[in-house]
């Protein structure tokens, strides 16, 4: 997932620059878009493992009555570095979620399931993600 690339960044010692690109549409009840990013080593420490990883998160959310919605989001992974056997991380599943408020403050709940259809060999079958966000709207 995408904290489990950063860490594997972040322990590399290396610093990495790459291009992060986003794409949306917004059809009646539909978002649809991705994210996608690769990260390259640019410095660092020689000894270590140099870093290039790939990650790409296609969305889809279908809105629902009273801020509720269904999504599914994988966050798929690429360590370029790693044999093409322990390559890829690569889940299918889906999630809910509901908008809502506390006090003033609007609020973002969501839960969703993954399958790993591909993986290392060392890495996980599922994922589980729970999120709360805070959100900040722009005042018209």
């Amino acid at each position: 997932e995408a904290e489990d690339l950063l860490r594997r960044t972040w322990e590399s010692e290396k610093w990495a620059l790459g291009p992060t690109v986003v794409g949306l549409t917004m059809k009646g009840k539909w978002v649809i878009g991705a994210v996608a990013q690769n990260l390259w080593t640019i410095g660092g420490e020689d000894s270590r493992q140099d870093v290039n990883q790939f990650l790409l998160q296609p969305f889809i959310n279908y809105n629902l009555k009273k801020g509720k919605y269904l999504t599914t989001a994988p966050i798929i992974t690429a360590d370029w570095e790693a044999p093409s056997s322990e390559r890829w991380i690569v889940p299918l599943g889906a999630g809910f979620g509901k908008v809502t408020r506390i006090g003033k403050r609007p609020v973002n709940f969501s839960a969703h399931a993954y399958y790993n259809v591909e993986s290392p060999t060392l890495g996980p079958d599922w994922q589980i993600r729970l999120q709360v966000q805070l959100l900040y709207p722009k005042k018209k």
